[in-house]
């Protein structure tokens, strides 16, 4: 689920999105401060908006929000309240984090995409469909993990490139508006101290 907030755009409403819904025919019914945005096809949640939701809990930021447990406990209860019986799920665990490409092969239905096995901790890696013409075997990166808004407002679902499963994004420093980001392709180069599955920090890894 990805929560996300910006009350000068659109005022006091907390977005909570579930899947991409661009391509899908839905429809909203509404209960008190609750609206729940469904599939009109099959009736499967595709994302709630939460009305007025600081008068429920702390919001914080701007563009994609974390939210602890307990306000998390709070939505569910106004959720409940309103006689919805999904429930909310926040993963606290990082969006952004430092990857490293272990394996790469070229895909077999194009002549510049490549399908890269990434390491995001020290036992976990992802499948990844990437362009970028820099990207090689033991290059350290930051990868948008499913579950990620990048700065410019789209979001990272798991996916198909061109029929192969794709699990999260390698990023550029342009995709995460990173200041003096060079204007050219190519995913962010880490230094080879960067340490795998670290929280993505720009203080830290952006020397631009």
């Amino acid at each position: 689920m990805i929560f996300a907030y910006n009350k000068e755009q659109v005022g006091d409403v907390l977005m909570v999105i579930l899947e991409e819904t661009k391509p899908i025919k839905r429809q909203v019914e509404r209960q008190g401060k609750v609206a729940r945005v469904f599939a009109q096809e099959d009736g499967r949640t595709l994302a709630w908006n939460i009305f007025q939701v600081s008068s429920l809990v702390t919001v914080k930021g701007n563009g994609q929000v974390f939210l602890s447990e307990s306000d998390i406990k709070k939505l569910n209860a106004e959720l409940a309240k309103e006689g919805f019986a999904e429930e909310l799920e926040a993963s606290q665990e990082p969006v952004f984090v430092v990857g490293q490409i272990q394996e790469m092969v070229a895909h077999p239905d194009s002549d510049h995409l490549n399908i890269c096995q990434v390491a995001i901790g020290s036992d976990k890696r992802v499948q990844i469909v990437a362009g970028a013409p820099n990207a090689a075997v033991g290059l350290k990166t930051i990868v948008a993990l499913p579950g990620a808004m990048m700065p410019s407002g789209s979001l990272i679902f798991p996916g198909k490139l061109r029929g192969v499963d794709s699990y999260g994004m390698m990023c550029s420093p342009r995709e995460l508006a990173l200041p003096n980001a060079p204007q050219k392709r190519g995913i962010i180069e880490l230094d080879q101290s960067a340490l795998v599955g670290e929280a993505f920090n720009p203080a830290k890894h952006w020397q631009g």
